[in-house]
This record gives structure tokens, C-alpha cells and sequence, in this order.
């Protein structure tokens, strides 16, 4: 049995791009992976002005997620990364305009935005009645092409040797995507590998940075993500409200 792939356009770092997807797509949707990113990239800006890697790697999802709501009838999975433990959110400067911009800060802190946004939809979906179920995921240490691009030849070339010696293929690094696409979870749950304190191994239950579960600012971050975007969750409008099973 073979399946039919469809691909179509879209740039998580163009707003419009986002829209015009989202008003494109008018099926159902079991399952949406939010797995695009970026990676302590030189400084840079969106489209719409944001800072490259918060642009892309959250408000872009953000935006998406919400847009694609009315449509998605099981569950949305949003790709983080243990590197969250390692970032913080300022939100009166969430696009490094007044910080001296650092790749990988920036990077940790789209990451730990992934984790909040992942428990304020799964608030909203509880308290919305749906059946929908917002989970969050990481590869661990994966072999991709994701690394290497900080412009630091040095750094890159030590990143991308570190890919051969140390790191995961990245087979092994899809499977905690996949468990939290396919399993029954608890709610805002988090995948990631199960040995090297994250980096490699099969998938399982993981813990995360006491600021990533900070529901006070999951909500302030969201709200902030509403106003940059213009992009709200889509209260009032079909959310597949089809009763929660507990076991």
C-alpha cells in the first residue's frame, strides 16, 4: 500500500506565508507536527521584523497552530529541545532589540517558548472542551542538517565533527516525534530519548526547566505571541469538542 505525499509551500518566517497557508488548507488534520527550525543562526529578521530564530521557531508555529486549529481533530506536537533548560524569556524584548544578540540564548529561549506554548494550548484545549491534546517533543543529540550554521567556521566545523562521534542519526532522533504523534499521553507531555541525560537513545517521558512549566508565564507569553501576530486562538469557532476519554 503506498501513500500519496502533497507538498506545499510555506515560510514559517512570512506571516503572510503562514496565512495564506492556513486559508489553503480547508480539510481535516489528525495530526500537526510543528518540526521546522532554525539553529543559532547569525542575527536576523523575519519578514514581519521579528528576530530570525524567535520568528521562525515560535511565532511562526504560533501562528500556524492557531489558524490551523478548526481543523485539526487529534493532536499538535510542537519539536523542542533540551536546550530549553539552558534559556529565558524576556518578554519586553523577546526579539533581542536592546540585548546584545547571542545565537545560542536566542536559540534556548525559542526552545523553552515551544514548551510554553505547548502547556498554554493545552490549557486552552481543556478548558475549551476539545479533544484535541497539545504535546511537545526533542530528538536529543540527532545527526541533521540543523547544526553548523552559526557562520563560525571553527564552531562549525567542531559541531558538525561532533555529529559523526557523538550524536544520534537522525532515524533515532525522529522516533520521539513520532512517539508523541501516535501515543496516548497526558497533556502537555514532553518526549525525548531515554539515555545520556536526553542526548540519544528510544523514546520516553521527560522532565523540563521549572521555568518551562511556569503556567503565570506560559499565559503572558501567549498573549505577547497574540499581539506580535495578530494571531488568536480561535475561541467561538469549531475546536473538534468531542469528549475527553480518562482512563
Amino acid at each position: 500500500m503506498t501513500g500519496e505525499v502533497e507538498v506545499r509551500r510555506l515560510d514559517l518566517a512570512d506571516l503572510a506565508s503562514v496565512r495564506e497557508f492556513a486559508e489553503q488548507w480547508q480539510q481535516p488534520m489528525d495530526v500537526l507536527i510543528n518540526n521546522a527550525g532554525i539553529m543559532a543562526v547569525p542575527e536576523g529578521w523575519t519578514a514581519d521584523g521579528f528576530e530570525l530564530q524567535f520568528g521562525t521557531n515560535h511565532l511562526g508555529h504560533f501562528a500556524l497552530t492557531n489558524l490551523l486549529l478548526p481543523q485539526i481533530t487529534d493532536r499538535v506536537v510542537t519539536v523542542s529541545s533540551g536546550a530549553h533548560s539552558r534559556g529565558h524569556i524576556e518578554l519586553d524584548d523577546l526579539n533581542w532589540r536592546r540585548r546584545s544578540y547571542q545565537p545560542w540564548q536566542a536559540y534556548a529561549q525559542t526552545k523553552l517558548a515551544n514548551l510554553l506554548f505547548t502547556l498554554e494550548l493545552e490549557r486552552r484545549l481543556e478548558v475549551d472542551g476539545s479533544r484535541v491534546r497539545a504535546y511537545a517533543a526533542h530528538p536529543g543529540y540527532a545527526a541533521t542538517n540543523l547544526q553548523g550554521r552559526t557562520g563560525n567556521q571553527i564552531g562549525d566545523r567542531l559541531v558538525l565533527l561532533a555529529n559523526k562521534v557523538i550524536a544520534q542519526s537522525e532515524e533515532m532522533g525522529a522516533l520521539p516525534i513520532l512517539f508523541a504523534a501516535t501515543q496516548e499521553l497526558p497533556g502537555a507531555s514532553y518526549v525525548g530519548p531515554d539515555r545520556l541525560t536526553g542526548r540519544r537513545g528510544h523514546p520516553t517521558l521527560v522532565g523540563r526547566s521549572a521555568e518551562a512549566s511556569d503556567v503565570d508565564l506560559a499565559k503572558k507569553l501567549w498573549a505577547a505571541s497574540e499581539e506580535l501576530t495578530g494571531v488568536s486562538y480561535p475561541e467561538g469557532r469549531r475546536v473538534s469538542r468531542v469528549a475527553r476519554c480518562s482512563s
